[in-house]
Order: structure tokens, then C-alpha cells, then sequence
């Protein structure tokens, strides 16, 4: 059994979780008649929380052409039509390894019984339209997890780690539209995004971390075939890099299912060489999300990953799945486990041969509109003693509470 000690930080962790409760008892009488807000599709988050694409659609959904309106002329009528947006992501977390910094297999949290500063954002959008066929997208990240998303790029450019995303987009009159994007995008693949309020949990999977790139730099096509099918391929870089390391190009393709509202199948696929100076070993990766809305209050979805590559000559291979549910108590109020499984036989991805396993348990309070607070327990496991406490005792488990609080805010009417 975990045992924590009598800390400041525990004590807000505590009183945390009592006024959170406190909250939502409130809250779920004063609102017994009004039912939770539906997810506008089946693909995701059945949650009035996020205002970006849901987790398993490609950036590109997020950029589908909007409701057609007459356009303004002029200077003040192309800003009307842009998006402006920002986002701030502070969290405190206590580790059971009390290291000051663990942020082994873990993304953008990881600082050990302290205020942390994990991002902040700010962007621009135009989505391409029948009336406007030009776009485009810029979001600047700012803070640790810019970092740590830009870690293997091999530019020398710092610029580059503070552009999250930076493309130009046309929609080409063909059929119902095809739209064309270039320039840096963040990958189609995973059931999670860099953004936490856009996920059901706080912090981000093993999948996440260890299992998929963040970004790409290349071009991208999609193009809705039907209100059941989407499509969309990519040529890029690489995994990660914004300048190419090889000379060879890697390829992506997406397909989007969805037979019925309440249901969406994601399957993506990226395959090329991805070692530096080296374009005779291709690295594969699939990638397939489902998700399942039972109703307006319940959202299932799972996510499965395998990857592959070849290192002098030796098949290296990971694989992964994670599982997920989300209820929504209320309007204010919902709660998201959150279980996954992840196998490295030959270590390729963290480092030593293991399979780690994961359990969190998310609690969500949402008083506003613009503010998201998450409470989460996280349990991890390795069959392999990898994590090391303050002692320096090399332990096969640990335990973590964090508290996330996220405001964001869109000029986009809701």
C-alpha cells in the first residue's frame, strides 16, 4: 500500500478531491433536469470539455470546411473569418519515487511535488471554405512540453520546437472537396493529443509517449468520400523532423469509418526509414482507434498500436492498447479510466526490455466554461525494475496523484 508523507502537497491533493466531490454533489442536484451536453459525433469525447478535434482524427478534421457564409471583403472581414485561440496547462504532481524530476515514460508532467509549468499556447485558423479556398493554421507551444515534443528534431533551428504547427491549406474543387495541407501538422495517429483538454485524461498514455510520433513536415490530402468515409494520405519527413535526416521520405494513410453516428473506426498506417543517414530499413506502424458513444452520458474507445523497425540488421518491434471510458456525471462534473498494456521485448523504445502496464483514474470538474480541473490516481508497473526512487532503489512499480488545471479560449462561436 502506497503510503504518502504528511506533506503540504498531499494535503492539497486531499482537499482537492473532498471539495471536488463537494462540487459535483452540488452540482448534480441542482441540475438533475438538465441532461449532460452529447458529443457532436461518435468519435470521441461524449463531454462538453473539448473544443478541438477528438482524440484518433488526424489534425485535419479539425480543419474541415466550415458552414458556407457570405464572405466580407476587405482587411476586418479576413480577420473575422481567422480564429484566435490560447490555451494554459499547470499541474501539480506527488510521485511515490520522490525523484524531482521522473519523467520516465511519462510526457509533459513530471516534476515531483511542485507547481509545474507543462504549456501554453496560443494559435490562428482559417479553415478553407467553398467561398475562401486558402487557409491556413499556426499554433505556437510554449514551456517544457515544446521540449520534450521536439526532443529528437535535428534542427539546429529553435524556432522550429516553438511551432507546434504551421500550414497552409486548400480546398480543391474536387467532389466534395479535397483539402491540401503543407507544412508541419501533428501526427494522425493515437487516441490521445498534445493537448490534454482534448483528451479524457490529464495525463498522457504510455501509446502516447512511447508508441507514435508527435509531428510531421510534408503534405497531406483528405478528403471526405461520403458522411460515412474519410480519407486521407500524407507524404513527410519523418517521424519528428522538421528537417530530413535521411533523404528518403516516409508515407502515411488514414481511413475514417463511421457506419453509424455512434460509432468511429480509425485506421492509420505510416511506413519509411526513419534512421538517420539510412534509407535501406523502413520503420512500419499501425494504428486503429474505435470508438463507441453508448449514449449522451457514456463514451468507450479503444486503441491499438504496432510498430516496427530493423536496427544493423535485427528486427526491433513494439506493440501496445490502451482502453478507455468516460461518464459524465453531469454538466460540471465526469469521471475517465484509463487501462493499457505495452510490450518492448527488445527495448527499442524505453530503453530495456519490459512490459509496462497502466491504470489511472481521472475526476474531472468543469465550473466554467473556459476552466478544466483534473484530479487523477495513475498506477504503473513493469515486469522490469526501472524505476528508481529517492533512496536510489530500483523499484518495478509506482504510484502518482496529479492535478491538472487547463483554461482555454477560442473566438470560435461555441
Amino acid at each position: 500500500m502506497l503510503r504518502f508523507p504528511r506533506t503540504t502537497g498531499l494535503h492539497l491533493v486531499m482537499a482537492g478531491w473532498l471539495g471536488a466531490l463537494g462540487l459535483c454533489a452540488v452540482t448534480a442536484r441542482d441540475v438533475a433536469a438538465q441532461p449532460p451536453a452529447a458529443a457532436a459525433d461518435g468519435t470521441a469525447t461524449a463531454t462538453a470539455t473539448a473544443s478541438a478535434p477528438p482524440p484518433g482524427t488526424t489534425g485535419a478534421d479539425a480543419d474541415q470546411p466550415a458552414p458556407e457564409k457570405k464572405s466580407e471583403p476587405g482587411f476586418l472581414g479576413f480577420f473575422r473569418s481567422v480564429e484566435v485561440g490560447g490555451l494554459v496547462d499547470l499541474y501539480y504532481d506527488y510521485y511515490s519515487t520522490k525523484q524531482v524530476d521522473d519523467a520516465i515514460y511519462r510526457n509533459f508532467d513530471a516534476k515531483h511535488n511542485q507547481f509545474g509549468f507543462s504549456m501554453a499556447q496560443v494559435w490562428l485558423s482559417k479553415a478553407p471554405t467553398t467561398n475562401e479556398r486558402a487557409g491556413f493554421t499556426f499554433k505556437m507551444n510554449f514551456g517544457p512540453a515544446a521540449n520534450t515534443i521536439n526532443a529528437f528534431e535535428p534542427s539546429k533551428v529553435r524556432i522550429f520546437e516553438n511551432i507546434e504547427q504551421g500550414y497552409a491549406s486548400y480546398l480543391a474543387p474536387i467532389g466534395h472537396g479535397l483539402q491540401v495541407d503543407v507544412g508541419k501538422f501533428v501526427t494522425q495517429h493515437g487516441a490521445e493529443v498534445i493537448e490534454s483538454k482534448d483528451n479524457w485524461n490529464y495525463s498522457r498514455s504510455l501509446l502516447f509517449a512511447l508508441a507514435i510520433p508527435y509531428y510531421h513536415m510534408g503534405v497531406r490530402a483528405t478528403y471526405a468520400v461520403n458522411d460515412k468515409v474519410t480519407v486521407m494520405g500524407n507524404v513527410v519527413n519523418g517521424w519528428n523532423n522538421v528537417v530530413e535526416n535521411n533523404g528518403a521520405k516516409s508515407y502515411g494513410a488514414q481511413i475514417v469509418i463511421k457506419p453509424v453516428p455512434q460509432v468511429s473506426i480509425v485506421q492509420n498506417y505510416m511506413g519509411g526509414p526513419e534512421q538517420t543517414d539510412q534509407t535501406h530499413d523502413w520503420r512500419h506502424l499501425s494504428d486503429t482507434i474505435v470508438t463507441y458513444t453508448a449514449n449522451p452520458k457514456l463514451s468507450l474507445m479503444a486503441n491499438y498500436d504496432y510498430g516496427r523497425d530493423t536496427l544493423a540488421g535485427v528486427g526491433v518491434d513494439w506493440q501496445g492498447i490502451a482502453s478507455y471510458a468516460r461518464y459524465q456525471l453531469n454538466k460540471w462534473c465526469a469521471i475517465a479510466p484509463r487501462v493499457e498494456w505495452f510490450d518492448d521485448p527488445q527495448g527499442f523504445t524505453t530503453g530495456t526490455a519490459q512490459t509496462l502496464k497502466e491504470g489511472t483514474l481521472t475526476f474531472e470538474v468543469k465550473p466554467v466554461d473556459n476552466l478544466l480541473w483534473r484530479i487523477e490516481y495513475r498506477r504503473e508497473l513493469s515486469d522490469t525494475a526501472v524505476f528508481q526512487n529517492d533512496l536510489g532503489n530500483v523499484l518495478k512499480g509506482r504510484h502518482s496523484i496529479a492535478i491538472g488545471v487547463l483554461y482555454a479560449f477560442t473566438s470560435k462561436a461555441q
